[in-house]
């Protein structure tokens, strides 16, 4: 592989990034070259795997092109040269910053669970799908940023489960339209609520109490992620800064919502969310959920 080569082989994944349109684009872009063009890698391996997936005509033919791409992938970091330049990038990352590739496998297995979405029962079966779209995400790009202590990975988990629980919480209405569910039944009958509730013209008393608990939860997430910004290094601090800034006004956004969430997806303005970024790059999560916590609990945190 020649230097040229590698070289195209980023700038196609960072072509990928840009026409995404991802609120990811001002967060990476904070990152030096080498780390930039690996998280990119890493983006546009995980777009291609939601794409099979969301794209696909059918059930069968997704199944059919992930375990065709899982194969591809695997022969990729054995050393196999691809004709996929997305793939020869990722191989790239990988080797440069020795990403275990578990987390990447992980990431194909919380993606096939979507092939065979049938609702969740609990909070822990709902975690196990996280730990892999979100979490091993999070434990993949860390490995590229850098971190300085073990207690990095644990909380990197835990920030993945922030942000795709703020993803859940704003597509309702999406998902619901593909036949996905991804509230657990247990908190529906916490709430004291049916599923049929869900597409109701007026929230009910139940919806609003299934809201407060989804949020309450996200919004632990959110604290113990915060502990990430002390574990990573300068380089990643500042994108670790920048995302959580993003998920963080995407969830507010969430939270004012309240029970309208289950009617309408949650939709923020792009420069509201670019300004939190920048924002949160410069004082840090910590003083960004404070601003945004409510009085009781800024006690109950400390």
């Amino acid at each position: 592989m020649t230097v040229d080569t590698l070289a195209a082989d980023h700038r196609h994944c960072a072509e990928v990034l840009s026409r995404s349109g991802s609120s990811f684009t001002l967060p990476i872009r904070l990152l030096p070259a080498a780390k930039r063009r690996g998280t990119t890698a890493l983006y546009a391996f995980c777009r291609r795997a939601d794409d099979i997936v969301d794209d696909a005509a059918d059930r069968h033919a997704a199944g059919v092109a992930l375990d065709a791409f899982g194969a591809d992938v695997d022969e990729a970091l054995a050393g196999r040269v691809s004709s996929d330049p997305m793939l020869r990038a990722l191989a790239d990352t990988v080797r440069r910053f020795s990403i275990p590739r578990r987390h990447l496998a992980e990431i194909l297995a919380g993606v096939r669970m979507d092939l065979d979405h049938a609702g969740y029962e609990t909070f822990d079966e709902l975690r196990t799908y996280c730990a892999r779209v979100a979490g091993a995400v999070g434990l993949a790009a860390i490995h590229v940023w850098g971190f300085h202590s073990p207690r990095a990975l644990e909380v990197a988990h835990d920030c993945g489960l922030a942000f795709q629980l703020t993803n859940i919480l704003r597509d309702i209405p999406e998902d619901r339209a593909r036949g996905r569910l991804y509230l657990p039944a247990s908190d529906l009958a916490a709430a004291g609520c049916a599923v049929e509730e869900l597409t109701a013209a007026a929230p009910s008393s139940g919806l609003v109490r299934l809201a407060e608990l989804e949020c309450r939860r996200a919004r632990d997430l959110f604290l113990r992620a915060a502990e990430l910004d002390g574990l990573l290094s300068a380089d990643g601090r500042r994108v670790f800064r920048a995302m959580f800034g993003v998920y963080g006004c995407l969830f507010r956004a969430v939270e004012r919502a309240g029970a309208a969430i289950f009617r309408q997806r949650v939709r923020t303005g792009k420069a509201r969310v670019m300004a939190a970024a920048l924002l949160t790059v410069g004082i840090g999560p910590r003083a960004i959920l404070a601003r945004s916590m409510p009085l009781q609990e800024r006690h109950r945190h400390g």
